[in-house]
């Protein structure tokens, strides 16, 4: 949908939405039998089932071109923190890495990597290094943002058709681990308080052509949010994007802001003044995809003092209800 067609939506009988999407939540018992399942919600629902989270994170990030058939994996420089009997991966939003630091890093680790992975990195940002999946393609993986703040042993790559694949990933790892443990960039982040860089993560790994975009997202006038996700699904889909939400016509619109509750003012008030005619919500309460579609009536609070102005519910009001 262009942009035009967006802001005739009403004329041409459809109503004017704005569709705003949560971030969600793992449902899961880590004490259970069953292997967690790949991708947070919000991945699932944006990219599909197979959740090629590289892909569309490289596209993204750079201007390379790629073969939409090639097998991607995304490598990540973190820090596993020493609990009494276990190790957690930290968010990479907590270790404050800088591009000199992650280029020394990455110097130390590149022979091993093209050993193993036998090929060349495609590119590489201070939090993400890009290279074609390999040996490594059939691995199963969970995104730094799904594994972050738990136990790793839940959340490491693991074998999926073919046996051994996890088994060579966690030697590439150590080797890895071994190298940056006596690395002068740890020794001087050390010295200023800051987390070491221990490990290095893999995920996303797929194909350009596995991504399954929503038709609430493919359908957009313009993208909002400043997910990195969303960069490379809006080259994806070729629809503008931007980090924030502006005060303008904000039909046909898909959002993803960081906080839905600042945001939320802006879109009752949209609706009270007939700017808009209803807000979709999509949310993943216990994991599942849920889309509401809400109208004024429905954000309005229920009152038998009829002569007084309606109030508008707050948004964790109607995502609870």
């Amino acid at each position: 949908m262009t942009q035009n067609s967006a802001q005739t939506q009403n004329t041409q009988g459809q109503p004017r939405r704005l569709t705003l999407m949560l971030t969600g939540e793992d449902a899961l018992d880590e004490q259970g039998d069953n292997q967690a399942r790949q991708g947070l919600p919000h991945e699932r629902y944006l990219l599909g089932d197979k959740v090629p989270l590289a892909p569309i994170l490289l596209l993204g990030q750079s201007t390379i071109g790629f073969d939409p058939n090639l097998e991607i994996a995304c490598l990540q420089p973190v820090h596993l923190h020493a609990t009494r009997d276990h190790l957690i991966l930290m968010g990479q939003n907590q270790i404050d890495l800088t591009e000199t630091e992650s280029n020394k890093l990455l110097d130390a680790a590149l022979p091993l990597l093209k050993e193993d992975f036998d090929h060349q990195l495609l590119f590489h940002n201070p939090y993400h290094w890009f290279i074609p999946a390999g040996p490594f393609s059939k691995l199963a993986s969970y995104s730094v943002d799904q594994a972050q703040g738990r136990n790793i042993d839940w959340w490491m790559p693991h074998d999926t058709h073919e046996q051994g694949v996890a088994k060579r990933w966690r030697k590439l790892q150590n080797e890895i681990q071994m190298l940056w443990h006596i690395d002068s960039v740890n020794e001087e982040r050390q010295a200023r308080g800051l987390p070491s860089i221990n490990s290095i993560w893999i995920s996303g790994i797929g194909k350009l052509n596995d991504v399954k975009v929503p038709s609430a997202l493919a359908r957009a006038s313009k993208i909002y949010g400043k997910h990195s996700l969303l960069s490379g699904l809006a080259k994806f889909c070729g629809i503008p994007v931007s980090a924030s939400v502006a005060n303008e016509n904000l039909v046909g619109a898909f959002a993803w802001p960081d906080n839905p509750e600042m945001l939320w003012p802006q879109l009752a008030s949209q609706l009270l003044n007939k700017q808009l005619d209803e807000v979709m919500i999509i949310d993943f309460p216990e994991g599942k995809t849920r889309e509401r579609i809400l109208t004024l009536p429905d954000i309005q609070k229920k009152s038998w003092m009829f002569w007084k102005k309606p109030e508008v519910l707050a948004l964790n009001d109607l995502i609870q209800s």
